[in-house]
């Protein structure tokens, strides 16, 4: 199962690529940009990598965000996590990128935007995967800041499909942007939203009849209202599922009692991601793995978690019917 895991074609479609930044390359940036950490090795930061909730984690991921300076730091950081996901099959990415860390810190957006731009226009080339770009908010700080990163990326519109909104959740619910919402829409943005990873299922229906989401980034705390459930079936709403990182920020004690083998049986379009992986101890295939083994997902289910992915992602028809195409390919090759 493991190699079939490993070699069956993906999409991740939930990852921040800031979250992507490993131990390793922080330093490196950290040295390049001359820029001093609070941790004296590698393995003190890895130390560190021990949450007690959202928040908590928070904290040092914005503190690493700050080696990243220069249009080569966001390449770098990009283009490794991208060869990370060749080499995990991963035939479509769809990156979240978090600009208002980085304009708070001096950094413009157009640094930030051409460095991860330059990588994913190289892994097309080179690598064969096709990617999107989607610009999140941070949430826990004002809708007017939302609306000014907005207007900053406007210029850069044609590369960045959709706009999402993530960090702290609790207390800052997707009613607070909904004219930020209703401005990108307008302006040809699709939208996505994290909700109902600590909130509750409420910000989970506030994004999809507020904020008017394509997908629901986390959104395991559906379970809480029927009613969700059957919306999100019915109207196909996907939901971009981080087990790992459920684990780590204490939304469920354990995988073993991880709600995502039941969301998948719910006939939910469920679909497995890294979030941030640097972070969380695994990328997609590890998050793959390790839940299959806690939930005794099937090769049909992983299957269709694969093909969920695709079904999800912001794909034109002719694209999308390919790599479904040739993950069918693989399955049929792939069943004892």
């Amino acid at each position: 199962m493991d190699k079939f895991i490993q070699n069956i074609p993906k999409a991740e479609l939930h990852v921040h690529i800031e979250g992507t930044l490993e131990a390793e390359l922080m330093f490196k940036l950290a040295q390049r940009n001359q820029i001093q950490l609070p941790y004296q090795s590698i393995a003190e930061v890895q130390k560190a990598y021990q949450f007690n909730h959202l928040q908590s984690f928070l904290d040092i991921y914005y503190a690493g965000a700050a080696v990243l300076q220069t249009q080569q730091d966001f390449y770098d950081l990009t283009w490794a996590y991208l060869k990370k996901a060749a080499s995990q099959n991963i035939k479509h990415t769809e990156i979240f990128f978090d600009p208002q860390t980085h304009t708070a810190r001096g950094i413009t957006f157009e640094t930030v935007y051409r460095g991860i731009h330059q990588a994913l226009e190289k892994a097309d080339q080179k690598l064969g995967m096709t990617s999107h770009l989607i610009l999140c908010f941070l949430r826990h700080l004002s809708a007017e800041a939302a609306m000014k990163t907005l207007e900053m990326a406007l210029p850069y519109k044609k590369n960045i499909i959709a706009v999402g909104l993530d960090s702290s959740e609790l207390g800052n619910p997707p009613t607070k942007f909904k004219s930020v919402f209703d401005r990108a829409r307008s302006e040809g943005f699709l939208t996505v939203a994290h909700a109902g990873e600590e909130g509750s299922s409420d910000y989970i229906w506030q994004a999809i009849k507020l904020l008017k989401v394509a997908r629901i980034d986390h959104g395991v705390q559906c379970l809480q209202d029927p009613q969700l459930v059957d919306y999100l079936v019915q109207n196909k709403i996907p939901l971009t599922v981080c087990p790992l990182s459920n684990i780590k920020l204490k939304v469920f004690p354990s995988l073993a009692d991880h709600n995502f083998k039941k969301l998948l049986e719910l006939g939910i379009c469920v679909t497995i991601n890294s979030d941030d992986p640097a972070y969380f101890s695994g990328c997609i295939n590890e998050n793959y793995q390790q839940t299959k083994m806690a939930l005794n997902l099937s090769k049909t289910d992983i299957y269709q978690v694969a093909k969920n992915s695709f079904e999800a992602a912001f794909l034109n028809a002719e694209l999308r019917n390919k790599y479904i195409q040739n993950l069918d390919y693989f399955m049929k090759n792939n069943r004892c």
